[in-house]
């Protein structure tokens, strides 16, 4: 998506198997009355958001506000959604890592198996290791890329593979239990294999030596570039651009390199299979003839791998303005060392009609915002085309949406597509308010805030200033400027996706602070600005770093975006002291003294990345990277880390998804849709594996 991520959790604010396996009919009223839960949402002060927490992390539940305000065709339009966003989630576990989906089936089997001693270390070492697989979709840290230490032994792991039966071993076939574990072992033991997930090291082969399964490990970079390049210059006359290896693998095969589709007959296609069937149902029962001709073409675009066809998908989708709404595909390429290669994801949701208002207006506006951007003028859109924006209640959560999520999304994500049709942007109400209500009370701010009137602007305007950061990156920043003719979408290769997410941010912290934001009614006074620009300093040049383990660097791309901002802007505050780091009581602050002064130069460095955009000018896109956004001051790092560990909070929270029972009446007619917040985070995992492992070989 063009996503944007919580910044600093402390500071932000189910699904039935395939089939109806779990829905009610009129004769069955066993089961599904024990897990059927209330129609109506509980109040805040009733709701239990936080269901556990282990690692670094923080799993909590969001509330479904509204759902009992749909109509019967609406609710059962939501749930044939919901059960396509959870039927890919194997696809994902495969795209992070070839061995993911191998792992992650013995260590349930492990967790499962009635015959281990659950008492032991060892077992709650691997039940955290698992549980840190599960929120992570494999091996790899979901925000750094590191991947996982396990605090169990290999020997221990060895032990209980070779006790568990015969049917529990996910075997290839002709495979052996010894070929099995040759394999795996390295991957979870091998600190030297597969350290990190994606690679963005320019001076590497990124495919060498990144863990993900977009690329064959006998591709190199160069080969897969000249692939691509290749492919462009061969329909460099298309009448539309194609945005090439978005669903496929590069592997090679008697020295020839080429793709393997993801499609259905191809890779990944007993689960995109699952896809599609719920994606017919949907399309039955669409809200409108646009919207069902939109899945039509999703449906085509999975059924033939046929790039063409998902572009015809983006522009209808683009134009729906239907209460339902959702994203199921290959989408974004965080996660691809190259940026091209979509992981799958999927995230369903209806509009919040009451909380909308203020993202509209900012849609409403957006040539005026494209207009005064402070950027050169031969990079800004003539005419801004289709931006709609709207509040969101998030319903079901799925692939790289899940259990980490964004609190914002700007899609589609070609530029051409964008230009002509327009973007579709939105922000999630009902996650942020769960990320608010959690973190009341934590102690955050009396630790990393300077003082207390910061602290007392902070309660005051943070969330709303917040949430309009949000619209403005989601809705305009992402949308705005334009490449020049011939510059390729993809030129800032490794660094394309810090310049993109730091473009998109610098652009909500310039306008943030701008009257046309009084006179819009979206902010109440001169200054309520100061408390977005305190949060995101504090967060970027130091709270962020809670994120980050001891002697490694920032390798997450909307970390490094927030980190080259505000490094970018503190170096250039040297002399006037606009910002400044500064001690007090042995400790390290923030410490902002001329917030207008920071507003300008957010608009020269907005300038410089609309510019760095336009021309895709990589020589300057890496030097920026490379000087201000990855590097770590060791000393300030473990300071951070100190401070932070006194508190009890985790870095990173996750979501599981509420459980969406449904009920038909005798002739298979859907008659009602309730839903039940009680399931726990390993029983919802465990049930997804057993109910939607269309790839693992032993559920």
């Amino acid at each position: 998506m063009k996503k944007i991520l919580p910044m600093m959790i402390a500071l932000s604010i189910l699904a039935s198997g395939c089939g109806h396996k779990a829905t009610t009919k009129a004769s069955d009223t066993t089961q599904e009355t024990i897990i059927q839960g209330v129609d109506t949402t509980p109040s805040i002060a009733n709701f239990h958001y936080v269901v556990e927490q282990f690692a670094d992390l923080e799993i909590m539940r969001y509330r479904v506000m509204g759902l009992e305000n749909l109509s019967l065709k609406q609710q059962e339009l939501l749930y044939d959604l919901s059960q396509a966003a959870i039927c890919g989630r194997d696809i994902l576990y495969d795209q992070n890592g070839a061995e993911n989906l191998v792992i992650r089936t013995l260590l349930e089997n492990i967790y499962t198996s009635e015959q281990v001693d659950k008492t032991s270390e060892a077992f709650k070492a691997l039940t955290v290791y698992l549980k840190r697989v599960w929120f992570s979709n494999g091996i790899h840290h979901h925000y750094s890329g590191d991947k996982f230490v396990p605090q169990f032994s290999k020997e221990y792991f060895v032990a209980q593979v070779k006790a568990l039966p015969q049917d529990q071993l996910p075997l290839k076939e002709n495979q052996t239990l010894d070929d099995l574990l040759s394999e795996v072992l390295p991957e979870i033991f091998d600190p030297s294999i597969d350290p990190i997930r994606t690679n963005q090291d320019a001076s590497v082969d990124v495919i060498k030596h990144s863990g993900v399964n977009y690329y064959d490990k006998n591709v190199t970079q160069q080969e897969a570039e000249d692939f691509y390049a290749t492919m462009k210059a061969n329909h460099k006359d298309d009448a539309q651009p194609i945005s090439y290896g978005l669903n496929s693998r590069l592997v090679k095969e008697d020295g020839v390199v080429k793709e393997e589709v993801y499609k259905v007959g191809g890779l990944y296609s007993s689960a995109i299979m699952q896809i599609v069937a719920w994606l017919k149902k949907a399309e039955q029962v669409a809200e409108t003839t646009h919207q069902k001709n939109s899945i039509a073409d999703l449906i085509s675009w999975y059924e033939t791998g046929d790039l063409k066809a998902y572009n015809d998908y983006c522009i209808k989708w683009v134009q729906d303005t239907s209460t339902i709404d959702f994203v199921n595909g290959f989408t974004e390429n965080y996660g691809d060392p190259l940026g091209m290669k979509g992981a799958w994801e999927s995230l369903v949701n209806f509009k919040n009609e009451e909380a909308t208002h203020r993202s509209a207006t900012v849609s409403q506006n957006a040539q005026w915002f494209e207009d005064n951007s402070p950027t050169d003028k031969r990079f800004k859109k003539e005419e801004v085309k289709g931006v709609t924006a709207k509040v969101i209640t998030a319903a079901m959560l799925g692939g790289d949406c899940y259990p980490a999520t964004p609190i914002g999304i700007n899609l589609p994500n070609a530029n051409w597509i964008r230009a002509q049709y327009g973007s579709k942007s939105v922000s999630i109400d009902n996650l942020t308010e769960a990320y608010a209500e959690s973190a009341k009370g934590n102690g955050f701010y009396e630790e990393f805030v300077i003082d207390q009137p910061t602290i007392t602007m902070l309660e005051l305007y943070k969330k709303q200033m917040d949430d309009l950061h949000t619209d403005l990156h989601e809705c305009l920043g992402h949308g705005s400027g334009k490449l020049l003719p011939g510059v390729d979408p993809d030129a800032l290769k490794t660094f394309g996706s810090t310049i993109e997410e730091a473009r998109a941010d610098i652009f909500g912290l310039y306008f943030v602070a701008d009257k046309k934001m009084q006179e819009l009614g979206l902010v109440p006074n001169d200054s309520a600005f100061h408390a977005m620009y305190y949060a995101y300093f504090m967060n970027g040049l130091m709270t962020q770093l809670t994120r980050v383990e001891p002697g490694k660097n920032v390798q997450e791309a909307h970390m490094r975006n927030r980190q080259l901002i505000t490094r970018w802007i503190l170096e250039r505050s040297a002399k006037d002291h606009a910002v400044e780091m500064v001690q007090k009581e042995g400790k390290t602050y923030v410490k902002i003294n001329d917030y207008l002064k920071i507003r300008q130069r957010c608009g020269e460095l907005l300038a410089e990345l609309q510019r760095i955009t336009s021309q895709g000018d990589y020589p300057a896109a890496k030097r920026l990277v490379e000087t201000y956004a990855i590097q770590v001051d060791p000393a300030l790092h473990q300071e951070v880390l100190s401070r932070n560990a006194g508190l009890k909070i985790k870095s990173f929270k996750g979501f599981v998804n509420p459980r969406y029972v449904a009920s038909y009446n005798a002739e298979g007619q859907f008659t009602a849709l309730s839903l039940d917040y009680t399931e726990g985070y390993a029983e919802q995992q465990l049930r997804y594996s057993h109910q939607f492992g269309f790839l693992s070989q032993v559920k």
